[in-house]
């Protein structure tokens, strides 16, 4: 009884459709991108770039360096891009757990592979099990030039308006 786990729809699907979803309803999503040292030390504060995207009522906004602007893509083009980046791409997931965020949250791995530019990431996605939207992400990103990072994102729905 309950609710049925995400892991038994398989495979990259569950990840797939939550990051196509999360483009089709309001949300202020909230990126974090961290330098990931080569000695193992903590950056500095300064080193994180901070943004920050709202999607709400058919239009993407984000804020870059502190000032907000609204993106010249449309949905369907973001969309038509995270499709076509996944499909250049070698991408594995496996669900690990089920975890409380809000309540209620799966946690799969990601693994992605990239040829041209050369990227690879390993990352966990928190997806709502009931929603099916992402609700957190952590990755590792390594752009193949020696330059690595950590990417931390939070996904909210609730009281999503335009910034401007």
């Amino acid at each position: 009884m309950g609710v049925t786990p995400l892991a038994a729809q398989g495979g990259c699907q569950v990840v797939d459709d939550a990051m196509n979803k999360v483009t089709t309803v309001p949300a202020h999503i909230y990126t974090a991108m961290t330098p990931i040292l080569r000695n193992g030390s903590t950056p500095p504060p300064s080193d994180t770039i901070r943004n920050e995207t709202i999607y709400v009522g058919g239009s993407a906004y984000v804020k870059i360096s502190g000032r907000w602007s609204r993106s010249e893509w449309t949905m369907q083009r973001l969309m038509k891009q995270e499709q076509e980046n996944r499909q250049q791409s070698k991408f594995t997931c496996r669900y690990l757990r089920d975890e409380s965020i809000n309540g209620e949250a799966a946690v799969y791995a990601t693994h992605a592979e990239r040829a041209h530019p050369e990227v690879k990431s390993d990352g966990q996605m928190w997806i709502s099990k009931s929603k099916g939207l992402p609700l957190r992400d952590e990755m590792d990103v390594d752009a193949g030039d020696g330059i690595k990072h950590h990417h931390s994102t939070r996904y909210e729905y609730t009281n999503v308006q335009p910034p401007m």
